[in-house]
């Protein structure tokens, strides 16, 4: 006779589903007033001074765009040799289309140049990536 009893099925036990751990927020789902000062001023400034050069001067404000005067938020940078560029942002949001603007030691600024326009979704990382690559570009870091 076999043991039938000991080989039926047995109830599965059920225990309470376990609560997924939360994901952490992106650090681009902050504040844009937060986001730009806390994450892409230093990140920034961190990757131009993997370049090797002296830092960069960064500032975060709301003012008038170059060339064109329209009020906007960016941040401005300044190089050693009095290089400068701006990152505009169209509004307050990291997603608001963007310009870059750059102005060689001693003339003024005097063209936009689109910025990431193809991208669906900004991250802080391709934000950093690209402007750094546009600097570079200019042969403004590093011993270039």
């Amino acid at each position: 006779m076999s043991d039938s009893a000991s080989s039926a099925p047995q109830p599965l036990e059920t225990s309470p589903p376990a609560n997924p751990k939360a994901k952490p927020p992106a650090p681009e789902d902050k504040p844009f007033g937060e986001f730009v000062p806390q994450l892409l001023l230093p990140a920034l400034a961190k990757e131009i001074e993997s370049y090797g050069g002296p830092a960069a001067e960064l500032s975060f404000e709301q003012g008038p765009m170059p060339v064109v005067g329209m009020t906007c938020w960016m941040v401005k940078g300044c190089l050693p040799g009095e290089r400068r560029f701006w990152l505009c942002f169209t509004s307050d949001d990291i997603n608001a289309p963007k310009t870059v603007v750059i102005a060689e030691a001693g003339s003024e600024p005097s063209l936009l140049e689109s910025f990431l326009i193809d991208e669906k979704r900004m991250s802080l990382a391709l934000i950093v990536s690209r402007l750094v690559q546009r600097l570079n570009g200019q042969k403004w870091l590093g011993p270039n």
